[in-house]
């Protein structure tokens, strides 16, 4: 009898562990993630090897079950946020991957620009079609484009930037047709839509979808980036400092571990990021001296302000800098001791 309502109270327990995991609550929980050496992920042909080191920051995240739902209203630095604060109208978890790994292409590209624009390296690039990032429900590209689609024509008219096509589209008018050529994988895909007004701007028409251009970029020395499955734009700031080290013959680390965080543009300017203050916990665990932080130009709310008050909540003696721009991080380097 004992030994049956042990078997029964184990499958029992078996259960409520299956539930307590599989069952998803209508949240993402974020944690900090870690601090990861960018050298062997960014390789420049004959490129420097440096004593110090750039770390790129991450944070954790998935959908909530019990277990990590209970957690983050009991430990620090454990966050909640609502599906539709992560996730775009009507976003597939699919389309939400797609379009993380795009903004991390669209980072490396930039950084790889900024890198080698202030070693005074040759770098090209060159515009070669239109990266579906969302597709609007309710709207025309719905059920017939996706996330991750390279537009490459409309009407037989080749759309190299995301703005020729936005231009093209301004010369028509609502239930004006339109055929589209992409590319998803590796197959060449056709699909014409019927323009029509956007719910939240019924002056402006379209077929429902953002863009974003791709770039082919050409660089001497060559270099690769190997980010795998990391998205997202935040590690771009990064990933330009850990480039410009290997192009240039002097260790701008000057031997430290300098981690950070922070978007980059084609001019250099940083942008903020999500997730701060886990970034800081994670630098600090992998024992970072100094932290580069987005300024947002002095903004009362900006990252640099949350980051400096989670540094003294842990207790840490990392530095935190604030930054507006790729320059004013080399600027920082140069004066480091």
């Amino acid at each position: 009898m004992k030994k049956r309502m042990y078997v029964v109270a184990f499958f029992f327990g078996v259960i409520v562990a299956l539930l307590l995991i599989f069952i998803k609550f209508p949240y993402y929980v974020t944690m900090p993630g870690t601090a990861q050496d960018l050298k062997p992920l960014v390789h420049v042909e004959h490129g420097d090897d440096d004593e110090g080191t750039f770390m790129l920051t991450t944070v954790k995240m998935g959908r909530a079950n019990a277990i990590s739902y209970f957690l983050a209203h009991v430990r620090s630095f454990y966050e909640l946020y609502p599906l539709e604060e992560i996730k775009q109208e009507g976003e597939t978890d699919e389309e939400y991957t797609m379009r993380q790994l795009q903004l991390m292409e669209q980072s490396k590209e930039a950084a790889i620009a900024v890198a080698y624009k202030k070693a005074g390296k040759p770098v090209s690039y060159k515009a070669k079609g239109v990266y579906v990032m969302s597709v609007l429900p309710h709207m025309p590209a719905e059920g017939q484009l996706k996330v991750g689609d390279r537009i490459i024509k409309i009407d037989g008219k080749r759309m190299d930037t995301s703005e020729q096509m936005v231009q093209y589209i301004r010369t028509k008018k609502k239930g004006d047709k339109v055929h589209i050529t992409f590319v998803r994988g590796k197959k060449e895909k056709e699909a014409t839509l019927t323009l029509m007004p956007f719910a939240h701007n019924p002056k402006q028409i379209g077929i429902g979808v953002s863009l974003t251009t791709d770039y082919d970029i050409a660089t001497n020395p060559p270099v690769r980036i190997d980010s795998e499955q990391i998205g997202g734009p935040s590690a771009g700031l990064m990933f330009s400092l850990e480039i410009y080290n290997q192009l240039v013959e002097e260790d701008i680390t000057k031997g430290h571990k300098i981690a950070g965080t922070g978007t980059i543009n084609m001019n250099g300017e940083v942008g903020p990021i999500g997730g701060i203050s886990q970034k800081i916990v994670a630098a600090d665990r992998e024992g970072a001296e100094i932290f580069f932080a987005p300024n947002e130009n002095g903004a009362a709310d900006s990252n640099y302000r949350e980051a400096v008050k989670t540094a003294k909540k842990i207790g840490t003696k990392m530095k935190i800098v604030p930054v507006d721009t790729f320059d004013d991080a080399i600027r920082y380097l140069e004066n480091l001791k």
